[in-house]
């Protein structure tokens, strides 16, 4: 078996008002449809879940209750994988990632990569802010050539990945613990349809893939 798949949906959907990735998109739950994206490459899909869930599994082969953050979670559902080659992470809450964005991901990890990450080019101007006396001030402009805004799925050496969570660290991707190990991550092109599901205008059925 050469990839798994962790799907991570054990947040609470605070800004949404309800565990976002458990509400229905035309038909099906977000998390059903990302689960069912995963299936462009992984052989194994592992659903990682907020405690108290009871739901039918969305889809997966395995589902596993998640932790109190999103790097807990992750280590959850990669206790499960198995001996895979390749691990790829994906949040629930981006039901529209594209087969072949997961194939892209997969290949560049097979090429040599510790891990790879679907990256967007950042096209507004960015600022450096820092809040004084109550009110934030710009304190910058950040220079926008070197940066990406990165996406999910990203996909890991399974290897690396272990190693990158061994120690119990937090980060708010699975990406910056590979790098903070020495990993190397390379680039993949994002896809601006592949957008996250945060408040419930998100909520576009138009948007859906069958």
């Amino acid at each position: 078996m050469g990839v798994a798949a962790v799907v991570v949906a054990a947040g609470a959907g605070r800004r949404f008002g309800a565990p976002k990735q458990f509400a229905d998109l035309g038909g099906a739950s977000v998390a059903r449809r990302s689960v069912a994206a995963c299936r462009a490459v992984a052989d194994l899909v592992v659903l990682v879940v907020p405690a108290g869930y009871d739901g039918d599994g969305e889809g997966a082969d395995l589902v596993c209750e998640g932790g109190a953050t999103r790097s807990a979670s992750v280590r959850a559902g990669l206790a499960h994988v198995g001996e895979v080659e390749v691990v790829v992470v994906h949040d629930a809450a981006r039901p529209w990632a594209a087969p072949a964005l997961f194939s892209e991901v997969v290949a560049a990890v097979r090429a040599g990569a510790d891990g790879a990450v679907p990256g967007l080019e950042v096209t507004d101007t960015l600022k450096r802010v820092a809040r004084r006396d109550g009110v934030r001030v710009v304190e910058g402009t950040v220079a926008r050539e070197s940066l990406v805004a990165v996406q999910t799925p990203q996909a890991f050496r399974t290897a690396a990945l272990v190693a990158a969570h061994a120690a119990g660290a937090e980060a708010s991707d699975d990406a910056a613990l590979v790098e903070a190990t020495g990993g190397r991550v390379v680039v993949v092109a994002g896809d601006p349809t592949n957008r996250k599901i945060t408040r419930p205008e998100d909520l576009v059925v138009e948007g859906v893939r069958a």
